[in-house]
């Protein structure tokens, strides 16, 4: 068994023998939220001190890298002396192995707990981890001081691990793109012709993003909102079969991605003109994921977008933060009405007179609907006799790459 860890851990890292090892760290600590009480919980903290012991002992006993463990306080260090070559390799290894036993462990504490101990017990597991070169002539306690300094770092908020997981996954995404595109139709009530496909990512990888929301979430706390819907957009486009003169490709963009003062929008034209498509067979599809905070700026973007012939839809309607200001202030081509409105609209007065409003309104200023989300025949009847333009859902089709 030591014999396999010892190759792993060499293929792993590259390892090269005489060169300086590393030392990990994995960092546990239940902390108090600042606003909790100060009982004394001295008896949960010393049973914690007992299961993590007992536990760390049965995962790690015959681990060959394992050197110990010892407390600082009530924060827990487990050492692990690891060996030279690539440092992000090791780490990744690390964070995965650290990961995969301190959310077992905490789960497996908190459900061991009496019910009145759960009541009192008012802290969550804070767990870090941190690979630090180990060079000749350096002092050990100064290199174990840096490397408990920075587990801490790592872990001094709550999930610290799986954000690190996740943000390695949104990492990999990007740099390897992958991302595909399914399309779903959006269909004419007119006369029952597709009219146009909306765009949707996808992933293959469903461990830390289980759908689209989740990973645009994510990337806009990362600050990697402008690099995932720029590839998102690109992989649209790139997968997307030539049009009939008259259909549209509907695309997702955020709309706080054209405040970005990095924003360029030259980039999608360059696409279309290698697939052979042009600006009038595009929608752009405006998200609100949060409330818009500089209108100006999101209308000269899409000023621009118009001047070269692009259309602009805005999505979820009637939900979230979109907002009649929203379309008082842009001007859509078209309504996306959510499927919250739409779904039993047959069966819901007040759907009806929400949904009767929106198509006045829209009447008003030249706008066409399209409702979503339409999943029954009688939702599709209604809205079609209320004078619904176009209509999308799994009932018309469900999203799919093109043949």
């Amino acid at each position: 068994m030591k014999l396999r860890q010892l190759r792993a851990i060499e293929q792993l890292s590259g390892m090269e023998y005489g060169n300086a090892g590393h030392l990990g760290i994995i960092y546990l600590s239940w902390q108090r939220a600042a606003c909790d009480g100060k009982d004394d919980d001295s008896r949960l903290m010393e049973q914690w001190r007992r299961f993590a012991e007992g536990e760390a002992e049965a995962a790690f006993k015959d681990f060959l890298l394992f050197e110990g463990m010892h407390w600082m306080n009530d924060d827990l260090f487990l050492c692990m002396r690891l060996p030279g070559g690539r440092r992000e390799l090791l780490e990744n290894w690390l964070l995965e192995l650290a990961h995969e036993h301190t959310a077992s462990w905490e789960r497996r504490f908190l459900d061991e707990l009496p019910a009145g101990d759960k009541t009192l017990w008012k802290r969550k597991l804070h767990a870090g981890f941190s690979v630090v070169a180990a060079e000749p002539g350096q002092a050990e306690q100064l290199i174990g001081y840096e490397a408990m300094k920075q587990a801490i770092l790592h872990g001094r908020s709550a999930g610290a691990m799986e954000r690190s997981l996740r943000r390695r996954e949104i990492d990999r995404l990007l740099e390897r793109r992958q991302i595909h595109p399914v399309y779903q139709p959006i269909v004419s009530l007119w006369d029952g012709a597709v009219f146009g496909y909306e765009a949707l990512a996808r992933t293959d990888s469903r461990q830390w993003f289980p759908g689209p929301m989740e990973l645009f979430l994510f990337a806009e706390q990362e600050g990697l909102t402008y690099a995932l819907d720029r590839l998102a957009r690109e992989k649209a486009i790139d997968g997307c079969i030539p049009l009939n003169r008259n259909q549209k490709l509907f695309i997702n963009v955020m709309a706080q991605i054209m405040e970005d003062p990095g924003f360029s929008p030259g980039q999608t034209l360059s696409l279309l003109e290698q697939h052979r498509l042009s600006p009038h067979h595009v929608v752009f599809e405006i998200t609100e994921r949060s409330s818009i905070d500089d209108f100006g700026t999101v209308k000269k973007a899409l000023e621009h977008y118009r001047s070269q012939g692009y259309q602009i839809a805005i999505d979820d309607v009637g939900a979230g933060y979109s907002s009649l200001q929203s379309i008082v202030e842009l001007r859509p081509d078209y309504l996306k009405v959510d499927r919250s409105i739409i779904q039993n609209i047959h069966q819901d007065e007040m759907k009806e007179h929400i949904l009767g409003t929106l198509i006045q309104l829209a009447f008003k200023m030249g706008i066409s609907i399209i409702a979503e989300g339409i999943e029954r025949e009688e939702e599709l009847e209604k809205v079609r006799s209320m004078g619904v333009h176009y209509a999308q859902g799994y009932l018309l089709g469900r999203p799919a790459p093109f043949a």
